[in-house]
């Protein structure tokens, strides 16, 4: 564990979910080889119909979410080039309640053009944004750190919790904690079906007063009980995952608010991997969201965790 000192101010009222999303609705959908290499979720299909029906996965949950209250701010992709992995933004970029937005190096070559412009124009347009970090020219050394899938956060305390993988280089992880102001965790894991899990949030994720983490995966058992124990410190009521579970993308949860109070959100393979007492457990916290994500998941290798990335930044006035 890596303490670095505050280089910003942290949030006057820090929150760890908010009601704010941004999606991108893919236009290219389909298997990425090059994320796949890495990514053990991810099974080749030629399927001629696959983009028609990840929009269809998509359109979904977005009906689900907005029926529910949270605003979603949909950013149509384009196909020149084909952006096969575009409907995970949250791996290129991350907003913050001081005005903050950081752009972040991918591993994928084909997945660098996900970082349009255009979109972050939008977001300056509708929110106050303070000062822009782009960490994606450390790409040239090899050197990776995708987003909210390599870092976990819990911003109320501000921690992050980063996995070691090929996409989560540990330098970059505590290179963000020294700009952000945040403490930084990082761990090895085990493997998962021969390769480690590619993202963290795969294993772990966290809301105001609820954490779910495949703590088995974690390879040193000092460093595993340090964070089960640091997580229950900071208030979070714990769920420990099966490989199993993860496997089904159990972790790929996210917290999102609503005028009803908190929602988790998570696809009906990852709901159906929960036992009955776990779903309760959850249920005492927030309410609970679930849409169909088979394409996306089985073809993309990522769950609605991955497809939503959070707006923090504040109104402008």
């Amino acid at each position: 564990m890596n303490t670095h000192p505050h280089s910003v101010d942290p949030d006057s009222t820090p929150r760890q979910s908010t009601g704010r999303v941004l999606m991108v609705r893919p236009a290219a959908f389909g298997f990425n080889p090059l994320t796949a290499a890495s990514n053990m979720f991810q099974s080749r299909s030629d399927r001629a119909d696959l983009a028609v029906r990840a929009r269809a996965e998509f359109d979904h949950l977005v009906g689900r979410l907005r029926e529910a209250g949270v605003a979603v701010r949909v950013v149509e992709d384009g196909t020149d080039p084909p952006k096969p992995d575009a409907v995970f933004p949250n791996n290129w970029i991350s907003t913050h309640a001081d005005g903050t937005i950081v752009i972040y190096p991918l591993e994928a070559a084909t997945r660098r053009p996900e970082r349009r412009p255009e979109i972050l124009a939008l977001l300056r347009e509708q929110f106050r944004v303070s000062r822009i970090v782009d960490l994606s020219g450390f790409e040239t050394q090899s050197s990776h750190l995708e987003g909210t899938g390599s870092l976990v956060l819990d911003r109320i305390h501000r921690k992050a919790y980063a996995a070691r993988s090929s996409r989560t280089e540990p330098d970059r992880v505590h290179h963000w904690g020294l700009l952000m102001g945040y403490e930084t965790v990082c761990f090895e894991t085990i493997p998962l079906r021969g390769s480690p899990p590619y993202h963290t949030n795969v294993l772990l994720a966290i809301g105001h007063e609820w954490a779910v983490v495949g703590s088995a995966l974690i390879r040193d058992a000092a460093l595993r009980e340090r964070i089960l124990t640091q997580l229950r410190r900071d208030g979070h009521d714990t769920i420990e995952l099966t490989p199993e579970q993860i496997e089904n993308f159990a972790a790929n949860l996210l917290e999102l608010e609503t005028p009803d109070g908190p929602l988790i959100v998570g696809s009906d393979r990852a709901w159906s991997a929960f036992r009955p007492e776990e779903i309760r457990r959850l249920e005492a916290h927030a309410g609970i969201l679930s849409a169909p994500l088979e394409v996306i998941e089985s073809v993309g290798g990522g769950s609605a965790r991955c497809m939503m990335a959070e707006i923090f930044l504040p109104d402008r006035p």
